[in-house]
């Protein structure tokens, strides 16, 4: 700032080097996140793949019940929409619901009235305890579900009598139909219960769709009791529900959003709030007095003084710097003068003393010492230059 030399390059700016040192770890980490989402998402979808679907070969697909179907004259149709499982519902038909608990409470209702008389025989797959409720009146669904094991038959239906112990489990259920048929228990509770209709037909509840799986079908008595309870009529229908049936939605079912909202939203925002209030309060800033502290490394003047003046040109701060260089200069002359520090910004005081120490009181101290700030950065150099000769000569004897 003294001089009209250009500064040195000292930038302190980081480099793409120094930015990629800083953040390769985390970009590394971000990395093997992602990479290791994709793989969980990758073999979780080619596990899952067609599940309960006749046309999948996949493990979890159901092609292999489709084709032993087949061999004993059954023909199986897959449909999407509930418009097509009620018109396909008939004394010949068996209609099997892969996902019930997909199906809407309206949906459920309207599917129900459908088979009640059509005489033929409904298979709910792991209904829930809200769908099996609308479906099957009369079976309730146990909060607690059992693991995948082989049971035995342990009721008088003859399909489960001739099948044998398979591979049942899942959702269990009771019933207060004294006609129905409770088999494969499971501490007590049934994991397959039959309720038949005063139609002639019947429905099915299965907690599991094990016996259905590809990769499950040869285990046990699972192909047997799978063929004998889709295998009674002639046709079936396999109902794959889907979100995209325009059945879903209807003028009658359409909520706002607030309805839409689960019902603990208040207190789970409370919750929220209380939380975010005592992080503020944990990682709020101490109130207290300033504590000095020493830097960890030494920093030359000359580097301090550099990069303030760096600062100052890069947002043309010209009042700032001349202001800093003048009051600087008034500070150290005023002891060389015989004034104290605490009048080295009176232009009263300051100027006539030095006037009387330079004999010449026709110099114009005042705007140079008290002046306003420089027009362009050609001034502020020649400002600098102005103050460092007057304190030369003060200072010479």
């Amino acid at each position: 700032m003294t001089t009209g030399t250009p500064l040195p390059s000292t930038s302190a700016s980081p480099t793409a080097r120094h930015l990629w040192t800083r953040t390769r770890g985390i970009a590394l980490a971000l990395a093997l996140l992602l990479a290791g989402a994709v793989a969980i998402a990758t073999l979780r979808s080619d596990a899952r793949h067609g599940a309960l679907d006749p046309r999948s070969a996949d493990p979890y697909g159901s092609r292999a019940v489709a084709e032993l179907l087949a061999d004993h004259h059954v023909a199986t149709r897959v449909v999407t929409t509930l418009a097509e499982a009620r018109a396909a519902t008939a004394p010949d038909t068996t209609l099997l619901v892969a996902t019930p608990d997909l199906l809407t409470e309206r949906q459920q209702t309207e599917l129900h009235t459908a088979t009640t008389h059509s005489g033929g025989r409904t298979v709910l797959i792991a209904p829930g305890s809200r769908s099996v409720e609308t479906l099957a009146p009369g079976v309730t669904a146990d909060p607690a579900t059992s693991r995948g094991s082989t049971l035995s038959p342990g009721c008088s239906l003859p399909a489960a009598r001739r099948a044998g112990p398979a591979e049942t489990g899942g959702i269990r259920y009771t019933t207060t139909r004294p006609d129905a048929d409770e088999c494969y228990r499971s501490n007590r509770l049934a994991t397959l219960v039959r309720v038949p209709a005063a139609s002639g037909g019947d429905t099915i509840v299965l907690g599991a769709p094990d016996v259905l799986y590809n990769d499950r079908l040869d285990e046990q008595g699972n192909a047997s009791l799978a063929l004998q309870l889709l295998g009674s009529r002639p046709h079936l229908v396999w109902y794959l529900p889907t979100l995209s049936d325009p059945s879903t939605t209807a003028p009658d079912d359409e909520k706002s959003f607030l309805e839409l909202i689960p019902s603990g939203w208040l207190w789970g925002t409370l919750q929220l709030f209380v939380a975010a209030a005592l992080a503020a309060l944990w990682r709020a800033r101490r109130l207290g007095p300033l504590v000095p502290e020493k830097l960890p490394v030494a920093i030359r003047a000359s580097e301090t003084v550099e990069g303030h003046a760096r600062l100052y040109r890069k947002t043309d701060a010209r009042d700032r710097a001349a202001t800093a260089l003048r009051s600087s200069t008034r500070t150290r002359l005023a002891p060389l003068v015989g004034l104290p520090v605490a009048q080295a910004h009176t232009p009263e005081a300051l100027v006539p003393a030095l006037s009387a120490r330079l004999h010449d009181t026709g110099r114009p101290l005042h705007p140079l010492l008290f002046g306003p700030p420089p027009g362009d950065d050609t001034a502020l150099i020649a400002l600098a230059d102005r103050l460092d000769a007057l304190e030369r000569e003060v200072r010479r004897p």
